[in-house]
């Protein structure tokens, strides 16, 4: 139940979900394609598995893969995977872990010092952390066959036009956030592109619920 979200993650959740009225008609209905696809599965009582994918694997494809399960544990849906990968594997970037981090996520590292760190991500107290790192979309534990490709960036839709083993595809682009790397609006805009990411795949959920 979403009550089990930790109090600030379930206090953030509760404002993006008044905030549906900023997401613009165009938006709405290509998140409805996502909610049409969730929707068939649970009808089908199948498990829906979602694979967010954007070119490094290190910012908005973490983003949407994290808030797909916050969504839906917010929801009380029933279960769903999420997933996320890249056209090539670099680190899931630190700024988008703190922006995680200021939402209410609980966030531990196991190997600091890598190139590419393994993050422990909780949203609730009873739960096993996911671990989270940087990978391709095609790496374990991602699925193989039968899964949903929800493309969050320009240059990844252009390189994948088809997605071996996808039997769905969604191109849903968000501006990437590294334009304001090292600047004083970085982390701002790191929390404003988190908070559109949860706003819009919380709207979807909700229309497939």
């Amino acid at each position: 139940m979403k009550q089990h979200l930790f109090p600030p993650l379930l206090e953030f959740m509760n404002d993006r979900a008044k905030e549906f009225d900023q997401i613009s008609a165009e938006r709405k209905v290509l998140l409805g394609q996502l909610s049409t696809y969730l929707s068939t599965k649970y009808q089908k009582a199948e498990t829906p598995k979602l694979i967010v994918i954007c070119t490094h694997n290190s910012r908005r494809s973490h983003m949407g893969q994290i808030w797909l399960s916050v969504a839906a544990e917010y929801l009380t849906l029933p279960h769903l995977e999420s997933y996320s990968g890249g056209t090539e594997a670099t680190a899931f970037n630190h700024r988008s872990v703190a922006a995680l981090q200021k939402s209410g996520l609980e966030i531990r590292t196991e190997n600091a010092d890598s190139k590419n760190p393994v993050y422990q991500l909780s949203w609730k107290a009873d739960m096993d952390a996911y671990r989270a790192f940087s990978k391709k979309f095609s790496d374990p534990p991602n699925p193989e066959q039968a899964f949903a490709a929800i493309m969050v960036c320009t240059e990844a839709d252009e390189a994948c036009p088809f997605v071996p083993g996808a039997e769905f595809r969604l191109a849903l682009p968000f501006v990437d956030p590294k334009a304001f790397d090292d600047t004083d609006l970085e982390a701002e805009k790191y929390e404003e592109r988190s908070r559109q990411i949860a706003r819009e795949i919380l709207f979807a959920l909700k229309e497939a619920s």
